[in-house]
Parts: C-alpha cells; structure tokens; sequence
C-alpha cells in the first residue's frame, strides 16, 4: 500500500456519501424486477404479443451483464465519481425516454440505454463504500448498501402492481427520474475519487479491444439463452444452439486473453486470493436463490391462487422487513464476530427456511405465505454484508473497482441462472408429476371413479344433465390434478434451492481466518 493512499479519508461525513449512493442502487435494482408484473399492460399498450414484450426485460438484462464486468476498467479510466455520475445521468434520461417511448422496439431500445447506465452503478457504488471506510467500518457501510440490493427485489413486484393498477405503466419508469436527479446532486457535492485513483487515472494504459469484445458478446449471448431458453425448449431450438455456443467459445476466449493480457478488463488473477474467489462463488449463490425464489413465491400465488400482482408481491415485502430488522444488527456483529461463521449461519438458515417451504399447499393463507419468506428471508443479511466485506481483505485499494465489478457480476449472472432454473424446473416437474398422476385417473382406480361418481351427483342435483355432469366431474378432476401437478413442481423447486444453499455452507470455512479490525491472517 502506497503512503499516499493509507490515511486518505473523504472530506465529508461517509455516512451521508453511503445513503447518497444507497440511492441510486435502490433505484436500480428495483428495476430489475418492477416492470415484470407490467409485462401484460405493456404488451397490450403496445399492440405487442406477450412474447415480444419480454424482450423489456432480455435487452435491460443483457446491457447490465456487458457493462458489469468492464465498468471496473471504465471507472478507473474515467475517474470514478466521472463515470458514476454519467451511469445515473444515463439511467434517469433512458427511464424518461422509456416512459415516453411510442412502441416496443423504441422502448426496447430505450432499456438496453438504461440497462448500460443501471449496470454501472453497483460496483462503482461497492468500491466507493469500500474506500470510504476504513475496514472495521465496512460492515455497518455494506448494511446500509446491503438493504438497498435485498428490500428492492421483494419491494419491486408490489409497487410495480400497484402503479399499473391504479395509474399507468409509464409510471414505473418516470418515478426513477427524480430520484437520479438527487442523486447526481447529491454524489457532485459529496463523492470524490481518492488520490490513488486519479495517480491510476493519469497512467496511459492501451485499450484491451479484443477483451472488451469478447466480455461484452459471451455475457450478452449468456444472458438471451437463460431468458429465452425455458420458452424456446432450450436445446431443440437452433435459435438457443446457436447463442450457446457463442457464448462458449465467447466466454473461454475472454477468459484466456484476460489471464494473459497485460493490462485486462477484468484482472482475473485476483482469483488466485482465496477469500474473493470463494466470495464471489458465493455471490453466484446468494444471487440464484435471492432472485430465484423472489419469482417462485408470487408466481405460486398468482397462478395457482389466484392472488393479484400487488397481493402476491405483499407476501415478499414481510421477508423485505425481516431483513430491514437484522441488516443494521449484522452490520454491527461484523467487526466483532467471524464473518465466516456469520456466512454459515446465513446459508444454512436460507436452506431451512426453503426446506420448510417444502410443506407449502394450495390451501395456506396469506400469513402462511408471508412466514414462509420470512424464514427464507432470515439468512439474507448474514450473507450480504460478511460476504461484501469479506470479498476486500488482503485486496490493495486499487483494485476495489475491481472487486466489486466481479462480485457484482456473480450475484447479477447467479440471479439471471436461478430464475431460468426456476422456469425451467417447474415445467419439467409439472410435467413429470402430471404424467405420474394421470396414470391413476382411469376408470379402473376405485379412488378415481369413486371422486368422479360424487362429484357428478352433486352437480346432477344442481340441475346438470347426467351425461354433462359426468363429462363437467371429469374436465373439474383433471383441472385439480394439474393444480396439485404444479404445486409439488413448486415443492421440488423448493427443495433444490434448499440443498444449494446447504451446499455452499462449508466453504465459508475454507475462507482465511479474519484477524481484529477487517484484516486478514495471511499464511
């Protein structure tokens, strides 16, 4: 560590530079998710297919995953509060613009613009954190960040219901405009660049092309085969063949001429440090069951309970206020407790909290639903914040950008694999255990006759002819078996998010022990 750089701290109180750049990062990643239960109204705005308009959210997912990994690269060439800055003003002017937008391949545009804004923003947001406090500071700092990137996910499918239900959908981009204008007055005043950075900023360094090239078009083909696989039948379809393998080859060529290349986009050998390589494996973990079960519950509640879009997106919100309760507490124990037992803890109550999601059924109430995130829910801020902090130690100051670009990463490509996992596995299971189900729905099971015989009496009684109320217990029967079908999909999905949360528990362990004040015992 250079003399310049140990004893620099910001001018202003770090506390108002956290909630400054907390902001935008709330901003954002509730965007991920808010125009999901607006897909339909958008479509029919539009004068769109409903499979057109999912393109909304492939083009915003798919700029997010090409800024992500390079923005590290760019903020140290821009200067970081220079190109966190243009990320907020890309991101307020492209929300104007998609609220504005005429038709889908206008708005479809327009959310890629701000896909490239919004990508930008966490990692610069991470590492300005990162620099602003000291290591034994970081935790409560990563807290205040954590509650931002956990609360917007649960937050965005109530609000987004509730804007398109009661003004318009346009609405769920134009609020964003006001919040970046605040936040780019507010980071002018109080973000600055440390000195190391600008010395970083200074150095003339050649642009690595082929890198970025490679980067942008593996991550970006990545991201359309795990949007659009579960609807194209993944592999039967030449459309998915062909972008896996770009991707592939994309991907293992960026990996090589990164590992090589002497000034990289993406500085790879900081994965020989055995703390941020198991962080940001981690990261990939956190980020499949976070926003993959953030889609499982309402999706459960809408489609086989009936619940609105604004109901089922309440039941994640008692999650939202488990985690807004022990994220400040966890911030706290960070400095104090190991953070590889609080990482143990976190993952392992996640997994209970989905194995206990097992025992869901069809006739659970609202506060059922609700406890059953909740539980999830519980683990979330053991794992953010120890895992934030964790991902820095033993790193210099100037590859923070770094760093947080590649957990960044992790936690958005673990997102993008959990929730095609989902999709993925439901229609497999559902299929399976209605094939299985099926199979005992014939004339010659007693159970079977015995159900269809009671229900077309009762409906006889009610004045149904007995030939239609025959055919009418039929058509009701298999209605139900594809309602239980669906429901045990969700109880195997259930499951498999369980055993991946168990699975990551003990590779907190292999993580270097972290010595008093955030430092690391280095053997």
């Amino acid at each position: 560590m250079t003399p310049v750089a140990a004893p620099w701290r910001p001018r202003f109180n770090p506390w108002a530079i956290a909630l400054t750049v907390t902001l935008a990062t709330f901003m954002e990643v509730l965007d991920t998710s808010i125009a999901n239960v607006a897909l339909p109204h958008i479509a029919g705005s539009l004068s769109a297919g409903q499979d057109e308009s999912t393109w909304v959210l492939t083009s915003y997912l798919v700029s997010n995953a090409i800024i992500l990994p390079i923005s590290a690269w760019l903020a140290t060439r821009l200067g970081r509060k220079r190109f966190y800055m243009s990320c907020v003003a890309v991101f307020g002017i492209s929300s104007l613009l998609c609220g504005l937008a005429p038709s889908l391949p206008w708005l479809i545009f327009f959310r890629i613009l701000q896909g490239l804004g919004g990508g930008g923003l966490a990692p610069s947001e991470q590492a300005i954190l990162a620099d602003t406090f000291e290591p034994a500071k970081r935790g409560m700092a990563f807290a205040v960040y954590g509650l931002a990137v956990v609360l917007a996910p649960a937050i965005g499918p109530t609000l987004g219901g509730y804007i398109t239900d009661n003004f318009d959908w346009r609405w769920i981009f134009f609020i964003n405009v006001p919040v970046a204008i605040l936040s780019l007055v507010l980071s002018s005043r109080l973000v600055e660049d440390p000195p190391f950075l600008e010395e970083e900023r200074k150095k003339k360094y050649p642009v690595d092309y082929i890198g970025l090239g490679l980067l942008a078009l593996g991550l970006g083909c990545l991201q359309v085969v795990l949007d659009k696989g579960e609807r194209e039948d993944w592999f039967s379809s030449p459309f998915i063949k062909t972008f896996t393998v770009v991707t592939v080859v994309s991907l293992v060529g960026a990996v090589v001429w990164e590992y090589f290349e002497d000034h990289p986009v993406i500085d790879l050998k900081l994965l020989k440090n055995r703390n941020f390589a198991i962080a940001c494996v981690m990261m990939f973990a956190l980020g499949m069951s976070l926003f993959g079960t953030t889609v499982l519950l309402p999706q459960l509640l809408q489609l086989l309970m009936g619940y609105t879009a604004q109901q089922a997106g309440m039941t994640l919100s008692f999650g939202g206020f488990v985690v807004l309760a022990c994220m400040p507490m966890v911030g706290r124990m960070v400095s104090r407790v190991d953070p590889r037992y609080m990482i143990a803890f976190g993952f392992l109550v996640s997994s209970v909290g989905l194995y206990v999601t097992t025992g869901l059924d069809l006739q659970m109430d609202f506060k059922t639903a609700s406890l059953l995130r909740a539980c999830y829910s519980l683990g979330l801020p053991f794992l953010f914040v120890p895992i934030s902090t964790m991902s820095y130690v033993g790193i210099p100051p100037e590859k923070n950008n770094n760093v947080s670009g590649m957990t960044n990463l992790a936690r958005n490509i673990g997102g993008s694999v959990g929730i095609s996992l989902v999709t993925t596995l439901l229609a497999q299971r559902a299929q399976h255990h209605q094939d299985s189900l099926r199979a005992k729905m014939t004339l010659f099971d007693p159970g079977f006759r015995s159900s269809a015989d009671t229900l077309a009496r009762m409906l006889n009684a009610k004045g149904v002819a007995l030939a239609d109320a025959t055919q009418q217990a039929y058509g009701r029967l298999y209605l139900t078996l594809q309602g239980q079908s669906n429901a045990l999909a969700y109880i195997d999905v259930a499951w498999v998010f369980s055993v991946i949360c168990a699975v990551v528990v003990p590779l907190a362990f292999f993580m270097r022990r972290p010595a008093a004040g955030g430092e690391v015992h280095m053997h």
